[in-house]
């Protein structure tokens, strides 16, 4: 037996990088998985790799309309979900002179709303015992140059954890955050062009921030969602877990 056989999991952001590899994870774990992205082709496409048990279902979650419909298809299917993971994100580099109130608007759109309306639509789908999984980021706990706006949003998204977890408690819901270091992604990849530097060279210097003298792995995120959405994890809730090499740690 899979250890997440008859599970139904809700991943946002699952087209690419870490969104896609915790959903492979709950997949190949046995859940029935339902992605959500805005890039339909590239996400039906991770759907069809992880076989018959993932459901594409291609949305904004900085629309609520959009959320409403994939709860819709979740409940047409009979299905009660297990585990959320409000994974989706993005970012840019931007600094305090540049930024404009359209890239806050953006940025804390997906990343702060786009979590809270991820969980407040499934609140009612919610099985007992649920574990819902929000996605952090290590700029949270530094000043990085350029990513004020996208460690803001994050921030909240950590505040916003504590409070859902002792907002769900009385339900036997465990909400969590993952945080992670630099992790190789395509979304890693889109920086480097941004500041204008070669893959590689971004990469060395993200690496040489770590303790570990390397970058993550998506699968090495998977795995820790993967336990914080088992039973391995059932007294553990409102906290926050570094995946990042001892970047922040050490």
């Amino acid at each position: 037996m899979l250890p997440m056989d008859g599970k139904t999991a809700l991943v946002t952001g699952a087209s690419s990088g870490i969104g896609r590899a915790i959903a492979r994870r709950f997949a190949d774990d046995g859940a029935r998985v339902y992605l959500t992205g805005r890039r339909e082709e590239e996400l039906r496409d991770a759907a069809a790799e992880m076989g018959p048990g993932a459901v594409a279902v291609p949305c904004d979650v900085s629309q609520a309309a959009d959320l409403d419909r994939v709860m819709d298809v979740v409940r047409g299917d009979g299905r009660r979900l297990d585990v959320v993971v409000a994974n989706a994100g993005l970012g840019s580099l931007a600094g305090l002179t540049e930024v404009t109130e359209e890239d806050f608007d953006h940025v804390f759109g997906v990343n702060t709303k786009g979590t809270l309306l991820t969980v407040q639509k499934s609140l009612p789908l919610l099985a007992e015992t649920a574990s819902v999984i929000l996605l952090g980021s290590t700029t949270i706990h530094q000043g990085v140059e350029g990513m004020g706006l996208y460690a803001a949003s994050k921030a909240a998204i950590r505040s916003l954890g504590r409070t859902f977890a002792a907002e769900l408690a009385p339900r036997g819901v465990r909400v969590n955050v993952i945080t992670p270091g630099p992790v190789v992604t395509p979304a890693l990849v889109g920086l480097a062009k941004e500041a204008g530097v070669s893959t590689e060279e971004f990469h060395a210097g993200l690496a040489a921030q770590t303790p570990l003298k390397r970058l993550g792995r998506p699968e090495e995120i998977a795995a820790l969602a993967a336990f914080l959405a088992g039973p391995e994890s059932s007294f553990v809730t409102g906290a926050e877990y570094a995946a990042d090499g001892g970047q922040i740690q050490v």
